[in-house]
């Protein structure tokens, strides 16, 4: 094992070195740290402190490094942008026990980070496993937020069809699956992260694989795969437990793991926000579709969908700019 293994609370974890993070195109923000059960949470925090304060969520397999756009978006326009990298994710220690992971544990340490902070007013932007996480922040603590930006994620609940590519994910990443078997090698989180942002087509992951053949890339796709890369630079497999649990803790799977009881009961609590909500889609994701998108934001009276077609299941690497404003626009209208 490349890094030293460290203990807090008899639990076993990683962390990866301060110089993976250098130069990562577009993210030279400075890291802060809160302690939860004993281990660091990294959270990025720009901007004014009196500034309206926003808070972006990420999920599997990204860390706030997928946020920089937005944030250097609001953050221009006078926000204060709050963006925690998930235990296991990002410049946040990595327990080697897939076990320890839960979406329960993680929805803990953000709530233990919102009341650090004392957090108030707040806009929560939040796609992927972000969406179970962080919307559960704001059913359990509704006076600390004012408005909400749902992006391409989903909240468990009976009713809910869960699509082929979700399933198919989902075996995935078990250990004979193509991702369980391959990631860290030949495969990585950055070379994983290539497809669903455009820069190579699925076969080329696949050709990986069976080859060991990298497709070439132009130095901008570089530059944005290192910084996907950068979190597990040198840990190897272990220090990869917290993505590779993600998928294995979606609720028609492992309903313990991923907190099935409580998302469904946050679900339909959210249905009383009564609170501005913006939905912001992706239109090329097969995972989280438009037509789920939309059936969702029909539940809210007022809420507001805009549809980037050209997005896919990643819509903040690709059109980060593009969220921040029309976000911008809509906050300002409503």
């Amino acid at each position: 094992m490349a890094e030293t293994l460290h203990t807090a609370e008899g639990v076993a974890f990683l962390r990866t070195p301060d110089a993976a993070f250098e130069n990562l195109a577009g993210y030279s923000f400075a890291p802060n740290y809160l302690e939860v059960e004993g281990l660091r949470l990294h959270y990025v925090d720009e901007g004014p402190r009196d500034g309206p304060v926003a808070l972006l969520m990420h999920g599997m397999p990204t860390w706030s490094f997928l946020n920089r756009h937005i944030i250097r978006g609001l953050v221009d326009a006078g926000y204060r942008c709050i963006a925690a990298d998930h235990i296991g994710f990002g410049r946040s220690d990595k327990v080697i026990d897939d076990g320890w992971y839960s979406i329960a544990r993680h929805t803990s340490a953000h709530r233990a980070l919102i009341e650090a902070l004392d957090l108030r007013g707040a806009t929560l932007f939040c796609q992927d496993w972000g969406g179970p996480i962080g919307l559960a922040q704001a059913v359990d603590m509704p006076d600390r937020f004012a408005r909400l930006v749902i992006m391409n994620t989903w909240l468990h609940h009976e009713s809910y069809d869960y699509t082929p590519p979700l399933r198919n994910w989902n075996a995935q990443w078990r250990e004979d699956g193509l991702f369980g078997a391959n990631v860290p090698e030949p495969l990585s989180i950055g070379w994983f992260m290539m497809v669903p942002t455009g820069a190579m087509a699925a076969r080329d992951l696949y050709a990986l694989v069976q080859t060991g053949a990298h497709p070439e890339l132009t130095p901008g796709q570089q530059a944005v795969r290192r910084g996907y890369d950068a979190p597990f630079d040198g840990l190897g497999r272990a220090g990869l437990a917290g993505p590779r649990r993600f998928p294995l803790s979606l609720p028609f799977d492992n309903p313990a793991g991923g907190d099935a009881d409580a998302q469904a009961r946050r679900y339909e609590a959210l249905r009383a926000w009564s609170k501005p909500v913006h939905f912001i889609w992706g239109g090329r994701d097969d995972v989280f579709t438009e037509a789920w998108g939309r059936a969702w934001a029909a539940r809210f009276a007022d809420a507001t969908f805009d549809l980037l077609p050209d997005a896919g299941h990643f819509l903040q690497e690709t059109h980060g700019a593009e969220i921040a404003a029309i976000f911008l626009q809509r906050s300002r209208s409503a």
